[in-house]
């Protein structure tokens, strides 16, 4: 069993940030996250405040961390050349000395592709994106030193591109890729991804969870692939609070979140490990020290 930890990189500063860091580092934690986004990906009130943009965070915490994985609960794919965005894992990587996951996704929030000039293609082109870039990126990772590689896409391309140096990690960088749409975004994961991330931001429960895994499993016999290669993770909300009346009103309106009382949020956990889970990341818990030492002390000690 593993735990990840996703911080909020939106309405905190980088001293709340590097204590959160401190806490996970000192706890029973696998593996820290961030998002990539350059909004606060919400409703537009919150839009202007304060937002930490993921990479350079998680580069900061490559060179401050030790054991943890790191990564962004996904990188937006259209945001940057993949080529580039190869370039920058294994760097990250470097600094990190192989510590680095590369997780990406086809990208969804659309005011900050219109807030910052970027384009926002539909939903295929979208995928069909991330494909092309996946197949730059895992080109790339594959490249000893003296080699180099081309690529000529419909969207993208690359000529006697090199990866110098190569990444700490061996045979690269894992990727993992994130979504949980049944037939693109899984049947990319398994012709791409060493990992599988469903994000349960969206409506989800051990169910939907069994059910996504299936589906994954199915792409995978479809290109002989082992499904056994693909790790299994998610990324559910986390809210633990001691009143039973804030946590009936919040699983009335989500009722697959992470909310409630240790011991509740203890059981739902095995119930994911049960189901296959291997790794589980927690998002939406406020970027404050006190909450991730309170996560740490009352449920991932239960799993000592």
């Amino acid at each position: 069993m593993r735990f990840g930890a996703q911080f909020v990189n939106y309405v905190c500063t980088w001293e709340d940030t590097l204590a959160c860091i401190g806490s996970i580092q000192e706890g029973r934690w696998n593996s820290l996250w961030w998002s990539d986004h350059f909004l606060v990906p919400a409703h537009q009130a919150v839009w202007n405040k304060e937002s930490l943009e993921g990479w350079s965070v998680v580069t900061a915490a490559a060179a401050i961390t030790k054991d943890l994985d790191l990564g962004l609960l996904v990188t937006g794919n259209i945001y940057r050349n993949p080529a580039l965005l190869a370039k920058m894992a294994v760097t990250v990587d470097q600094i990190s000395g192989g510590r680095y996951v590369l997780g990406i996704g086809a990208g969804w929030f659309k005011a900050e592709h219109d807030a910052f000039g970027i384009e926002f293609p539909g939903l295929k082109e979208r995928c069909d994106r991330l494909e092309e870039a996946l197949d730059i990126i895992t080109a790339l990772f594959a490249l000893e030193p003296e080699q180099t590689t081309s690529y000529q896409g419909k969207y993208y391309s690359m000529k006697d591109s090199p990866m110098n140096p190569p990444s700490v990690r061996r045979p690269r960088v894992p990727i993992l890729v994130g979504g949980n749409g049944e037939k693109r975004t899984l049947k990319t994961c398994a012709k791409y991804a060493d990992i599988c991330n469903i994000d349960f931001n969206n409506p989800g429960g051990v169910d939907v969870f069994k059910h996504k895994m299936a589906v994954l499993d199915r792409h995978c016999e479809d290109i002989g692939r082992d499904p056994a290669e693909i790790k299994r993770t998610m990324l559910i909300p986390m809210r633990i609070t001691d009143d039973e009346a804030t946590a009936k009103a919040e699983l009335e309106r989500r009722p697959w979140i992470l909310c409630g009382k240790p011991s509740y949020i203890v059981d739902v956990i095995g119930q994911y490990f049960d189901a296959g889970l291997e790794e589980i990341m927690f998002s939406g818990v406020p970027t404050r020290k006190a909450n991730f030492d309170r996560i740490n002390s009352d449920v991932l000690s239960a799993f000592d």
